[in-house]
């Protein structure tokens, strides 16, 4: 980032031109307009191939609308808008016009400033209807609703990244599988990694994976995203990264809860560890590559989750092992713990693939059906231990 030494991040002014290694993102859809219609023998994936090779020698870069205007949003969109041209969906008035005005979002990333180029709205139908690449970032419960709200102004085929890890609460529905129902056509994919937004704004090395069905796709796409301290990996394993980007918001909870209890080392070393193996276990079993859990989207991101003083599912499940009541935690957060919404649905994700998940199941016992971080505690160490690698238990 602009004169800044990678060691030293601290050192960067936020507001300084972000190192890029872009290359023109090939026009995908680039030249496609609204008036397209789908051939019904030519899959989307290969309508997307033809109008990239056809589009080669009459490249530009593509406009990009990121909806959703929370610190991770608002991190993408800087990235993004450095050398694209960015519009930000933002719900309030108040904060689309603090960005336009004075290039920060006060509420989320009050200490960063943004690039000058990127601009924010409140008006879905603006931000959408010229975009030629839609980013996701609005909380799992709202996901749903955005889509449907932004599927009249989006041109065929306009692929569709998420930035959510977290899963739809009565459909049990990954990110992406909502993306399938409600927009046909367009490609689906999602961006995930251990990715502390004030951090990658502030210009700390750091890494994420684009995971699409269409992994070369995924790697043209990641270039949108990609600086010289943000690496971009791709990946065609959309379900394991989804899973994965669930599942670590539940095991940091579980983490956050034994550090308010006092716990030390040690014990986070080991529900971290295990919570990896039930990650694995699970993911494989909903159709993950095993690999990924292993990555960055797994490992990488469950590391960083359970660990650093500002994750917000840590962070409530130190609040809950300090004895404060839930409602109290959740009414006192500007922002969404995806792992409280979605430990429900890991545990019926797990019942139907008939997979044993303690940790997991204590976390819900404690943040849906009221049992206490000490008894969740207790009552995975009263477990034997099995086999390390092929047993069940924590």
């Amino acid at each position: 980032m602009g004169q800044c030494d990678l060691l030293s991040p601290a050192r960067c002014s936020p507001s300084l031109p972000m190192c890029t290694s872009w290359h023109a993102l090939p026009t995908i859809l680039l030249q496609t307009r609204r008036h397209d219609t789908t051939p019904s023998s030519t899959s989307s994936a290969q309508t997307l191939g033809n109008r990239m090779n056809a589009g080669i020698a009459n490249r530009r870069q593509p406009q990009v609308a990121v909806i959703g205007a929370g610190s991770w949003g608002t991190a993408v969109a800087a990235i993004v808008a450095r050398n694209n041209q960015t519009v930000m969906w933002a719900r309030s008035d108040e904060v689309a016009g603090q960005i336009n005005e004075r290039h920060i979002n006060e509420r989320y990333l009050p200490e960063f400033a943004l690039p000058v180029s990127l601009t924010a709205t409140s008006d879905l139908q603006r931000a959408a209807e010229t975009s030629d690449i839609i980013i996701m970032a609005v909380p799992s419960h709202g996901f749903r609703a955005s889509l449907i709200e932004l599927a009249p102004y989006l041109r065929p085929w306009t692929p569709v990244v998420s930035l959510v890890k977290g899963l739809e609460q009565i459909t049990h529905r990954r990110m992406t599988e909502i993306v399938d129902e409600v927009l046909p056509g367009h490609p689906a994919g999602v961006l995930a990694g251990p990715n502390i937004a004030r951090e990658v704004v502030a210009g700390y090395a750091a890494a994420a994976v684009v995971a699409m069905p269409d992994q070369h796709l995924a790697a043209q796409l990641g270039e949108l995203f990609r600086t010289k301290y943000f690496r971009i990996y791709s990946s065609s394993d959309v379900v394991g990264v989804e899973i994965a980007g669930a599942l670590k918001n539940v095991f940091a909870l579980a983490v956050g809860m034994g550090d308010g209890l006092g716990a030390g080392d040690n014990t986070r070393a080991m529900v971290i560890t295990r919570s990896l193996r039930e990650m694995t276990r699970l993911g494989e079993r909903l159709g993950g590559d095993r690999e990924t859990f292993s990555g960055l989207a797994g490992m990488g991101d469950l590391v960083a989750t359970c660990t650093s003083p500002y994750s917000r599912n840590r962070h409530v499940g130190e609040q809950i092992g300090r004895g404060i009541p839930i409602a109290e935690i959740l009414a006192g957060m500007k922002q969404v713990a995806e792992g409280v919404k979605s430990t429900s649905v890991v545990m019926k994700l797990a019942a139907d693939a008939g997979i044993e998940m303690p940790i997991a199941r204590e976390v819900d016992a404690v943040v849906n059906h009221g049992s206490t971080p000490e008894q969740a505690y207790r009552g995975l160490l009263n477990v034997a231990p099995g086999h390390e690698i092929h047993g069940e238990g924590p």
